[in-house]
């Protein structure tokens, strides 16, 4: 594609797609010498005013030599880059460095002017600022480190576009121009305004989608049956408050509706604006429904068609093609094989799905990868609301099927602002991109619970048509992740019922104590023992005995909910004697009024399923006053703070927890449900209590950043990817405070004598081959050897036992203080990022898999609760009379390693085993660490909508 004279290739790696402001999306590229045609046609768009501003003087038009100029690049120290949409440009970004082509070389080499020109119609959509964090990453791939631009004064939009991005800069004024400088390097606070763009951006593109003003079902059929015919009946039925129009090339010329629906052969045909097509097309028909879609200014479309991804490598490949057309004219995709979209919005009521029934409104927003799955969640939702309308209902529910472009992800990014929805549910057979889930779970968890159950966790592969990065951490690692972002995470879809059903109605527990009563003393002492197996810390079951009525009920319940030692009441019930359907309504009735007056706890009922109590309890919540000023289920909500990792962006306005709503008591049919269901929210309130203040990376005055990233250099220097010998380990690990116990190699009985005496006895004698490596029980390992006498004996021992010393490895190693051994990991891995674990040596983390994980980096919270998270870590503070040892030693390590991992991507794995914690201090007896090059990180990059 490039000339002679061109210095590179064309850098493909350069394009990406990226969502716009309003939601919209446009192709970023680089420009080659093929563009003339569509630069000329491009300038000749652009206002007269936006060339003034551009080239401080009238530019009516470009000349050939410009032409050439502004299409003609090395990719080095000239790169122009394009956004366009449907092909053509909608606006340009240049840079040049300083020095080349004649440019004033009084600055350094590492710096480039840089200017924009944006058509006068696409202005306001954020694409500047799209192509400045793009044509930023590619000055640094380059070995540019500042932009220069310059810029006149009344042109405020640009130069507002430069003083957003966050980066650090100098201005200044000269000959009536402003000289704006930046430098490149990403700021903490140009990370939160990528952030934040981000997020405003794919919730407003989730929003088109949800929120569309028309719908075109293509594919419609013109007899009854069939997914075309059948969805459009479902958006008429549930009362679409916009335009619906039938669409299918295979109409009647004179077909003027279809069931009631205006009716056209094409969408071409249809003279308004059409926002959302839904396509129900079969495969090969798509690729003309996406151009037709495009030309017509449609906005999205849910693909329903099968016979992508899920069929095979053919599949795929269309599937991508898909994407890259649909992408092209500015849209997104839900799908293909996806089962659907529905909001229950009164100012929408869109159920543009395959299931038959529009589900009860409600503040809970739901995700299902799996169709089928996603309509059992409907139904379940649905049967254990009651039949009731509440806030046990659904907002907005999306099947994304092979999510080929928009993904949880994405929906997370609407929910979080979205008002109508409370408590997010989320059923994911995979997770595309596993670093930015657990940055946006985080940030939702921190304004409202996200509860997730992940299919396919055993399975070794993704779902066919799920594009999935490669992890090599196990799924019990990624659990632990997940829940130190925040989430709610089970196992079952049940349970991620149970937990959705008790979030969306009820406040969040205080703490872990749990008041339990009820008229059967067998259910009582089963939901005490289940409290006791969840963690939680139940009182002794109060008794009512069976005859109990609803007033003794209603007074026990008060009782308890004013008792200060309870968080949270569970309520057990059995069918009262006599008329059950007015046994069970009054019941009902004086639980709720009950809990309405202290409502700071949450209440759960335990029932059996004979009479009508849950039923009852749904009809009590429904009939029940309801305040005129608080929003349905706010109720449960902290005071606000702001989210962790978007300083620049407050979250969602929140109620007061003060206020108070008519509260849908959740009934279960099995104590251990109920039980499971409040263990899950517990842990997430106190997530929700700590995350507000999650303390802070530490500095240590001793560590030496520089030193270490010039060591790591030149070992890289050596090859691609390496295991550090000892010495280079200890070296390493110094420059991070990390003292490495030393060991000296003993080949023979006589160099094990020698570094006896250099060490200083007594010693210990340790085979480091791979299968004893850390292996005390198989006798591996021989401590306290006092003299030269007993290291020879030991010597002896071991290779009559195990072999030749060639083969053992031997080390010798002083003695260290005696106490409880640890070990200590950090891996970066390629999808999940960089991981800090922790554990006991030994069988405990190697058999029982008793291993407590965090994201790197590590804050000195997290190095708390790390050490106290493992089931084994009573061992470290005195169990059974044993003195407690020095657990702020062992936290300051795990900071330390975390530190060097975080400033260090090289440093891809390191493993101290063991580290024995003494009373006081600890001993790292052995340490390895790999260094290779650093994955590519694509959260650090530009935004770009992931290519699969």
């Amino acid at each position: 594609m490039q000339s002679a004279s061109d210095r590179h290739e064309y850098p493909a790696h350069w394009e990406a797609d990226v969502v716009l402001r309003d939601g919209g999306t446009a192709r970023i590229r680089p420009i080659t010498v093929d563009d003339a045609e569509r630069l000329v046609s491009f300038y000749e768009q652009v206002s007269d005013e936006s060339k003034y501003y551009r080239f401080f003087a009238p530019y009516p038009r470009l000349s050939a030599k410009d032409v050439h100029r502004f299409t003609h690049h090395d990719f080095v120290d000239r790169v122009g880059l394009a956004a366009t949409i449907g092909g053509e440009f909608i606006a340009t970004v240049r840079y040049d460095r300083i020095g080349a082509d004649g440019m004033p070389a009084s600055a350094p080499a590492d710096e480039a002017e840089v200017a924009f020109l944006v058509q006068d119609a696409h202005q306001g959509r954020g694409v500047a600022s799209a192509l400045l964090e793009h044509i930023g990453a590619v000055a640094r791939e380059r070995d540019i480190r500042r932009f220069a631009a310059e810029v006149l004064p009344a042109n405020t939009k640009m130069i507002k576009v430069f003083t957003d991005a966050g980066y650090t800069q100098k201005r200044s004024f000269e000959d009536g121009v402003v000289r704006l400088e930046f430098d490149l390097e990403p700021t903490d606070r140009s990370l939160a305004v990528q952030y934040a763009r981000e997020q405003r951006a794919e919730a407003r593109s989730v929003r088109r989608l949800l929120v569309p003003g028309s719908v075109a079902v293509i594919g419609a059929g013109r007899t009854p049956g069939g997914v075309g015919r059948g969805v459009l009946g479902n958006i008429r039925d549930a009362g679409f408050t916009g335009r619906l129009y039938a669409v299918n090339r295979a109409f009647a010329e004179d077909l003027k509706e279809l069931d009631g629906v205006p009716a056209h052969r094409s969408v071409r045909d249809i003279e308004e604006q059409v926002d959302l097509a839904v396509v129900a097309v079969p495969a090969e028909y798509v690729p003309e429904v996406v151009a037709e879609c495009g030309e017509h200014g449609v906005q999205g479309l849910v693909v329903l068609s099968a016979g992508y991804a899920e069929s095979g490598p053919d599949g795929r490949e269309r599937q991508r093609e898909l994407v890259r057309h649909a992408r092209a004219y500015g849209m997104r995709i839900i799908g293909p094989n996806a089962f659907g979209i529905i909001n229950t919005s009164a100012d929408v009521r869109l159920n543009a799905s395959l299931a038959p029934e529009m589900p009860r409104p409600g503040r809970i927003g739901l995700f299902a990868q799996s169709g089928a799955i996603g309509i059992a969640l409907l139904s379940r939702l649905h049967r254990r609301g009651g039949g009731v309308t509440g806030d046990t209902g659904v907002s907005t529910f999306v099947s994304s099927g092979n999510r080929a472009d928009v993904s949880g992800n994405d929906v997370l990014q609407y929910w979080y602002d979205d008002p109508d929805t409370d408590v997010v549910l989320m059923y994911l057979e995979s997770i595309g991109n596993p670093r930015k889930f657990t940055r946006l779970a985080r940030r939702t968890a921190a304004a409202k619970p996200l509860v997730v159950v992940q299919g396919a966790r055993h399975g070794g592969a993704a779902p066919q048509g799920h594009a999935v990065r490669a992890t090599r951490l196990p799924q019990t690692t990624v659990s632990a992740l997940l829940r130190q972002a925040g989430v709610i995470r089970v196992d079952t879809i049940t349970e991620l019922v149970d937990a959705g059903l008790l979030l969306a109605r009820q406040p969040l527990p205080t703490g872990p104590r749990v008041a339990i009563l009820g008229n059967s003393e067998s259910l009582g002492l089963l939901t005490y023992d289940a409290c006791l197996a969840e963690g939680l810390r139940p009182l002794p079951p109060l008794d009512l005995t069976t005859g109990a009525s609803a007033a003794d009920f209603h007074a026990a319940l008060s009782r308890a909910l004013a008792d200060e030692t309870c968080d949270a009441v569970v309520v057990t019930a059995i069918p009262a004697i006599g008329d059950a359907t007015t046994g069970d309504a009054e019941l009902a009735e004086a639980l709720r009024s009950a809990a309405e007056r202290v409502p700071g706890k949450p209440v759960l009922v335990v029932h059996v399923e004979l009479g009508g109590l849950a039923e009852a309890l749904s009809a009590a919540a429904s009939t029940a006053p309801q305040p005129g000023t608080t929003a349905p289920g706010t109720a449960f909500r902290p005071h606000p703070f702001r989210p962790l990792d978007f300083p620049a962006q407050a979250p969602p306005e929140q109620s007061d927890p003060s206020e108070t709503t008519s509260r849908l008591i959740p009934a279960y049919p099995a104590a251990e449900r109920a039980v499971r269901a409040l263990a899950e929210v517990v842990k997430y309130s106190q997530w929700r209590r700590e995350a507000a203040d999650p303390g802070k990376v530490p500095e240590y005055e001793d560590i030496d950043e520089k030193g270490a990233a010039q060591l790591i250099d030149g070992l890289l220097a050596r090859g691609q990817g390496l295991t550090l010998g000892t010495d280079e380990t200890c070296d390493l690990l110094g420059k991070y405070g990390i003292r490495v116990h030393r060991a000296l190699h003993a080949p023979t009985p006589d160099a094990a004598a020698d570094a006896a005496r250099a060490l200083g006895y007594p010693v210990a004698l340790k085979a480091t081959a791979p299968h004893l490596r850390h292996r005390a029980d198989l006798g591996g390992v021989r401590l306290d050897l006092a003299d030269e006498e007993q290291l020879r004996r030991a010597y002896a021992e071991l290779t009559a036992l195990f072999g030749k010393p060639e083969e053992l490895r031997p080390v010798v190693q002083g003695m260290a203080p005696r106490g409880v051994d640890t070990v200590v990991r950090a891996v970066i891995d390629p999808a999940a990022g960089a991981v800090l674990s922790f554990g006991l040596a030994g069988a405990a983390s190697q058999l029982l898999g008793d291993m407590a994980h965090r994201l790197i980096p590590v804050t000195d919270r997290e190095a708390t609760s790390i050490v106290r998270s493992i089931r084994t870590a009573p061992l470290l503070f005195g169990w059974r009379g044993s003195a407690p040892v020095d657990t702020p030693a062992l936290e300051e390590l795990l900071l330390r390693v975390s530190r060097l991992v975080d400033d260090h991507p090289e440093v891809v794995a390191v493993t101290l085993e063991p580290v024995v914690v003494a009373t006081h201090g600890l001993s790292v007896l052995g340490a390895s660490v790999r260094l290779a090059p650093p994955p590519a990180r694509d959260d650090l990059g530009p935004r770009t909508l992931p290519t699969y």
